[in-house]
């Protein structure tokens, strides 16, 4: 597919995906009902009983609509800080988690629970202990000379072991009744805790995340050379790849915030992005964020239908994902360099 066709066309399977998604539940709805309300709702055409415009308001705008919007964004962003670090580290197995940022966010929402029973002060954590994570890679990297990103790499390994072994003890002294089955079912992520107020919060970094990294893709495309030909092309190698860590990690803590943990979406859309656009940044980087929001709309409305209980939607990634980038090796490395 030309390269001026593929963002329309990704763009309008978005759309159609949003759509046909808000039809999906429990209490599904056909088409038409969908498209009067939203055209009685914004453009004030036709006419709607009360009560059904009510029942439709709830179902579309307080539960399906910011679920439909927050697996956009978390798809988006996973994608995109798993296609920036691919290209900083230039390496194509590195996923968002990394850095550790994944491990110490899922410690800080799990001491949360434990410790307070304000939800608020769980997100609080969970965003604070993704970033020292990175904070603890990062600082063990600076420690040490030598090859930067071997020994952030490293550093990484070492950090989230540190956060994985930290969530086990709090695991180990949870309530076993009420906080334990919790911190599971948080830990296997899910959309069903997203709401308008948690979505506009965790949705305006996010975007704009995305926004700036994609503005720094030549950059990526200079870092995915090696350091010496980023420097010798006139890079601040160093400056750049701590800013853009540091956006892949607010975009990566936030999904964490917002949904729990979900996982393989940063590691096989920026292939399967790759393998349509090619390595150049530029054009890779919104290929990844709008092929991960249309993937993980997909994911989670097999999540709620597969079954009369919601899946959660962590262990539907995890079950599409790994069999997908499996069988996707063999053709990754034509996307690759």
């Amino acid at each position: 597919m030309k390269r001026s066709l593929l963002f329309p066309v990704l763009s309008i399977v978005l759309i159609l995906t949003m759509v046909f998604s808000m039809t999906l539940g429990k209490y599904p709805l056909p088409l038409s009902d969908i498209t009067g309300f939203f055209l009685y709702k914004i453009l004030g055409v036709g006419s709607m009983d009360p009560e059904r415009y009510s029942l439709l308001g709830n179902l579309l705008m307080d539960i399906r609509f910011p679920r439909i919007l927050a697996a956009i964004l978390i798809g988006a962003s996973l994608s995109v800080s798993g296609a920036a670090f691919q290209a900083m580290f230039v390496n194509p197995l590195v996923s968002p988690g990394l850095l550790g940022v994944l491990a110490g966010a899922s410690f800080g929402a799990a001491l949360g629970m434990v410790f307070s029973k304000s939800w608020v002060i769980v997100q609080i954590c969970t965003l604070l202990f993704g970033f020292a994570a990175v904070l603890i890679a990062v600082g063990i990297a600076k420690i040490h000379k030598g090859n930067t990103i071997l020994l952030l790499v490293l550093g990484g390994v070492i950090s989230g072991a540190l956060f994985t072994s930290f969530l086990s003890i709090i695991k180990y002294i949870a309530d076993p009744y009420n906080q334990l089955p919790a911190i599971v079912q948080w830990l296997m992520g899910g959309l069903s805790m997203v709401d308008r107020k948690l979505l506009l919060i965790t949705g305006i970094p996010q975007v704009l995340s995305i926004i700036l990294i994609a503005l720094f893709s030549g950059y990526l495309n200079a870092l995915s050379m090696g350091d010496e030909q980023a420097r010798a092309l006139g890079i601040p190698v160093e400056w750049v790849r701590m800013l853009l860590i540091f956006l892949a990690t607010v975009m990566s803590a936030l999904t964490v915030v917002t949904a729990g943990m979900i996982g393989w979406v940063g590691l096989i859309i920026p292939h399967t992005a790759r393998m349509f656009v090619g390595p150049d940044n530029k054009v890779l980087i919104p290929a990844s964020a709008l092929i991960g929001g249309i993937y993980l709309i997909v994911v989670d409305d097999v999540s709620r239908m597969l079954f009369n209980v919601e899946i959660p939607i962590g262990i539907t990634t995890s079950l599409i994902g790994i069999p997908f980038f499996a069988i996707m090796l063999k053709k990754a490395k034509r996307g690759w360099g």
